[in-house]
């Protein structure tokens, strides 16, 4: 079973994404909860790491593509993160700023949180999101999430408040 939805084919990325994943890390006023946008150098180590994680544990961030043309328009999937020194499955999603307020990313976190329960047995995941994120938060909470714990997480030389939010397999 592979997560999808009926408007979005979520898929591992391939070094053919690379021109759109750069496209959306270099985007200065998407990135701004990441202190800014990525070097090339940065896309190339952020693919890289995704890559790594399909090998490790058979997923990752996963392109998201528009059903109807095929276009990559984002990133979703379930990551390894550090939640105040426990590691947590974390869906993570980014959509490309032009694709922002279409309900693109909380169809695709929740087509994620269900797989992540029914297909790999995980009985908890979380949302990671920068407390000056308002939009992620609002993601979290529409894919079910409510606030764990706030902690600082530090990032590209700053140290950031961060909301964790989870949300319990029933």
């Amino acid at each position: 079973m592979l997560p999808c939805t009926e408007r979005l084919i979520l898929r591992e990325m391939v070094a053919a994404d690379l021109p759109r994943l750069s496209a959306m890390l270099t985007d200065p006023v998407a990135m701004t909860a990441y202190e800014g946008p990525f070097s090339d150098e940065e896309v190339r180590q952020w693919y890289d790491r995704q890559q790594d994680n399909y090998r490790r544990y058979g997923y990752g961030l996963w392109a998201v593509d528009l059903a109807e043309s095929e276009q990559m328009i984002g990133q979703c999937g379930i990551t390894w993160q550090d939640v105040d020194g426990v590691q947590c499955p974390e869906i993570g999603y980014h959509i490309m700023r032009e694709f922002w307020h279409q309900g693109y990313a909380t169809e695709a976190a929740r087509s994620f949180r269900d797989y992540a329960f029914s297909y790999l047995g995980m009985d908890e995941v979380f949302a990671i999101v920068r407390d000056t994120n308002i939009a992620s938060m609002n993601v979290a909470i529409r894919t079910g999430m409510t606030i764990r714990t706030r902690y600082i997480k530090h990032y590209r030389g700053v140290d950031m408040p961060h909301y964790a939010f989870s949300v319990r397999k029933t």
